[in-house]
């Protein structure tokens, strides 16, 4: 019985860990971004220089963790999370939302949704 159970929280953890197909295209179609794209437009401005992101080697504690993107209900705290406002958020943070500490870090439009992409594919 200890292995079965041991046995499922494996699985909901690799689950969780790794997104599966389904979920890569749910993200895709949902943000019309390209989380493979968003993962690299991630490095590229060095968002896990602050943020703790789900796939991306970083503990980084000065803003928010970005982990579980998908199943969170609220973005920056009072938003509430849908692609349009994460999007939105993550290209324009302080319109957004006018108290945020996080800057703007000059983000086309394309790596904004490719960015939401990546995020998304984490439940």
């Amino acid at each position: 019985m200890k292995a079965i159970a041991l046995s499922v929280v494996a699985i909901a953890c690799l689950s969780a860990c790794k997104p599966s197909g389904a979920t890569k295209l749910w993200a895709s179609e949902t943000t019309g971004g390209i989380p493979e794209h968003g993962k690299k437009a991630i490095g590229k401005h060095g968002c896990a220089a602050c943020h703790t992101i789900d796939g991306i080697s970083s503990e980084a504690m000065v803003g928010p963790p970005l982990t579980r993107m998908a199943a969170r209900s609220y973005l920056a705290g009072s938003m509430q999370n849908n692609a349009a406002n994460l999007i939105r958020f993550i290209q324009h943070p302080r319109a957004a939302h006018k108290d945020t500490a996080m800057p703007e870090m000059g983000l086309t439009d394309e790596e904004a949704r490719d960015i939401a992409a990546y995020l998304y594919t984490y439940k």
